[in-house]
C-alpha cells in the first residue's frame, strides 16, 4: 500500500519559560491510503502534538514530512492552509459547531470561500447529513440535538470538501457509550465504503480496538 503520510525524525519543543518542553521526540510515523489507525496513549504522551502536526495546524521543530509525497513542514502557512482545506477533514471532542447556524449552515461553512453555486453547496451538504444519519435534522440548531447527533453534523462539515484524509481529536471524548459506538459505526463505514483515512486520537480502548492499527505514544515516542 502506497503511503499517504509520511513522517521522518519528528521533533517538536515547546518553550516555557526557562524550560524547553521536548513534545515528540524524533518520531517515525507511517500511514497507508485507506487506513483507520489509533493514536493512543497517556495523557501528555505528545498525541495532540502529533496530530496538530498531521493537520497541519503546528509545525515541527524538525523532521520530514510527506503528505502524498510531498514535503509539506516547510510550506507557507498559505500553501498549508490550501492544503488542510483541499485534502483534510477534522473532528474535534468538542464539535465547534456555531450555535446560531442549523446543522445544513454548519455543514457548508468550509464551501464558503470555494467558488461553487449555492445550489450545488446546498446538494452536497444534504446529501452528506443523510449519509451520517440526520438529514431530518438539517433546520436544528446545535443546541436542539444530541451530543451524539452534533458530532455527526461534526463529521458531515469535515467530510463536505472532499477530503482525504479525516484527523479525529478524542471524537467520542465528550459522548455517552451508545453515542459513542455510532459515530465509531460512522467512521468504519466510511472507511471502508469511501477508503477515506481516518486517524483517531483517543484514549477509550475500545475506540481503538476498533481501528485497525494503534500507534502508541510514550513520552513523546513511538513504543
Amino acid at each position: 500500500m502506497s503511503s499517504v503520510i509520511e513522517l521522518k525524525q519528528i521533533t517538536k519543543f515547546y518553550q516555557m519559560g526557562e524550560n524547553k518542553v521536548e513534545a515528540l521526540k524524533g518520531i517515525d510515523v507511517s500511514v497507508s491510503l485507506g487506513e483507520l489507525v489509533a493514536i493512543t496513549g497517556e495523557s501528555g504522551s505528545g498525541k495532540s502534538t502529533l496530530l496538530n502536526i498531521l493537520g497541519l495546524l503546528d509545525r515541527p521543530t524538525a523532521g520530514s514530512y510527506l503528505l502524498n509525497n510531498k514535503e509539506v513542514s516547510q510550506l507557507t502557512d498559505d500553501e498549508q492552509a490550501t492544503i488542510r482545506n483541499q485534502t483534510i477533514g477534522f473532528v474535534f471532542q468538542s464539535f465547534f459547531l456555531l450555535p446560531k447556524m442549523n446543522a445544513l449552515q454548519n455543514v457548508a461553512l468550509p464551501l464558503l470561500y470555494r467558488d461553487e453555486s449555492q445550489k450545488i453547496i446546498k446538494e452536497r451538504c444534504l446529501a452528506l447529513l443523510d449519509k451520517v444519519g440526520v438529514g431530518r435534522f438539517v433546520t436544528h440548531k446545535p443546541s436542539e440535538l444530541s451530543g451524539g447527533q452534533q458530532q455527526r453534523v461534526a463529521v458531515a462539515r469535515a467530510l463536505v470538501g472532499g477530503p482525504s484524509i479525516i484527523l479525529a481529536d478524542e471524537p467520542t471524548g465528550a459522548l455517552d457509550s451508545k453515542s459513542s459506538q455510532e459515530v465509531m459505526d460512522l467512521f468504519i463505514n466510511l472507511n471502508k465504503e469511501d477508503k477515506t483515512t481516518i486517524i483517531i486520537v483517543t484514549h477509550d480502548p475500545k475506540v481503538a480496538a476498533q481501528c485497525q492499527r494503534q500507534i502508541r505514544l510514550q513520552d513523546g515516542e513511538v513504543v
